[in-house]
């Protein structure tokens, strides 16, 4: 079909994707004038009606979800024998790839995209539609960090059986089948809970909870195996993401979240609206039953306690010296800000600028990893962004109020001068909380001692570059 003129409309441009039902193209609308992704059903299914009722399904289904995040559905119909269905082209990657090209995902980065995902999927349950193949593949992620979730095509009404999909029939993609479809049972919601679990697993370890070379293989995993610890593969996750994830993928679908919109609603919470809180986990996992002490032991405990009451009282003047204390430390620095833990989180650009500055990169200032950064949008002139604006700014979440005695920042684009502020809020005002510097390679800002948890990283001019980049950025 490539350079043809499909249904006397779509002039098809090139190959996106193949399925097992039908292929994707991009294409050119000449009645919209608009670049579009044209899904037409493969031939050998077009005489196969449970197939073609099936594409019919997904293009009836979808045309009527209009959410931001769901792949928008533009036109659908037949065209000399073949079942097509045309859909806003995604000029992006699906997650899949991101995942691949990037490895585990920060916690956060992760979040954010999951959540978007949820959302979308609480959109369709809300209009009575399960999507059955919830999969990184199908979720396309934009330049700018937006996911859509796309292929509803084995999608099914939750209060009608088309009998399309019939119990006992199993579809889906094996690693991302809950236990009952794995069971060949009818499904809902909660079917989607599990598998978007699935997904969030993968993107903070790397993997699937259940990997296998079959469907046998995977499908018993799936239906007798706890999952293989989170906390284990990945330490740093936050206990009440782990307890949520759990939850998500619990055998019994009533053991899950009520709805999609609760599982949203827990992944809301552990990332912290406003700012985060993935860094402090407010669900504390339950202890491990406590042997009763000895008799020996418990004449020992209130010498330990004083012990510990010792060191606590060591470490509160330890803090004081090295984050409160700022006015105490030598020569008048502030200190290292110890324990203290920066998290990118978006962009800054007020008025006049659009409030969008690659916002979705933030995170990856804060990820620990050099080859990664937030970079500013490019600008026609050098220097002072053209006169269009005053600066540019990265916004950083420190959890809680604290004052940080010292900002590191490293970048790969040296010579742009920027200076540190502070606020309570991340939409700002933001104060100064430190001098104008010519950033390095790698430059230490020394802060006046602001008590925020909000810091910005304010770029004021661009130095010889048409865009920056601040590849990482942490207290100390």
């Amino acid at each position: 079909m490539i350079g043809e003129l499909f249904a006397d409309r779509y002039d098809v441009d090139e190959v996106i994707g193949t399925g097992g039902m039908s292929t994707v193209y991009k294409a050119r609308d000449r009645l919209l004038e608009r670049t579009v992704a044209l899904k037409v059903l493969h031939p050998h299914y077009e005489q196969d009606a449970e197939h073609a009722q099936r594409f019919e399904y997904e293009a009836r289904a979808v045309a009527q979800l209009s959410h931001p995040n769901i792949v928008t559905v533009i036109d659908r119909g037949e065209s000399d024998g073949r079942h097509f269905i045309v859909f806003e082209c995604v000029d992006g990657e699906n997650l899949k790839q991101l995942a691949g090209r990037r490895g585990p995902l920060p916690v956060r980065d992760a979040l954010e995209l999951v959540l978007q995902v949820a959302d979308g999927l609480a959109y369709a349950h809300a209009h009575e539609i399960v999507h059955r193949d919830v999969k990184p593949q199908n979720v396309l992620v934009t330049a700018d960090g937006s996911a859509k979730v796309t292929d509803f095509g084995i999608a099914r009404a939750l209060d009608v059986d088309l009998g399309v999909t019939q119990t006992g029939t199993i579809l889906g993609t094996t690693n991302y089948l809950s236990p009952e479809q794995a069971r060949g049972e009818p499904v809902t919601a909660a079917t989607d809970v599990y598998s978007l679990g699935v997904v969030l697993y993968e993107l903070l370890t790397g993997t699937v909870p259940f990997p296998g070379d079959n469907f046998v293989t995977v499908a018993v995993k799936v239906q007798n195996d706890p999952p293989p610890s989170l906390r284990a593969r990945r330490p740093d996750v936050p206990l009440r993401l782990v307890a949520a994830v759990e939850r998500a993928l619990a055998k019994d679908p009533a053991q899950r979240f009520a709805s999609m919109e609760a599982f949203a609603a827990e992944l809301r919470a552990c990332l912290g609206e406003p700012g985060s809180a993935v860094d402090a986990p407010t669900l504390i996992a339950p202890a491990a039953p406590v042997a009763r002490p000895s008799r020996r032991r418990r004449r020992r405990l209130p010498a330990v306690l004083a012990l510990l009451g010792l060191a606590a009282a060591v470490a509160a003047v330890a803090s004081f010296f090295l984050i409160g204390g700022s006015k105490g430390t030598p020569n008048g620095a502030a200190g290292t800000a110890a324990g203290i833990v920066l998290h990118g989180i978006t962009a800054y650009d007020p008025p006049p600028g659009d409030g969008h500055e690659h916002n979705a990169e933030a995170p990856r200032a804060t990820d620990g990893n050099p080859a990664t950064y937030w970079e500013t949008e490019t600008y026609d002139a050098t220097g002072a962004f053209g006169g269009l604006k005053t600066g540019v700014g990265l916004v950083l979440d420190a959890g809680h109020a604290v004052a940080v005695g010292r900002l590191t920042v490293s970048t790969d684009t040296p010579g742009y001068t920027a200076i540190v502020r502070a606020g309570d809020a991340p939409g700002g005002p933001f104060s100064d909380d430190s001098s104008s510097q010519t950033v390095d390679a790698r430059t230490t800002f020394v802060l006046d001692g602001h008590t925020a948890r909000y810091y910005v990283l304010w770029i004021t001019n661009l130095g010889t570059y048409h865009s920056v980049r601040v590849n990482e950025v942490k207290a100390g």
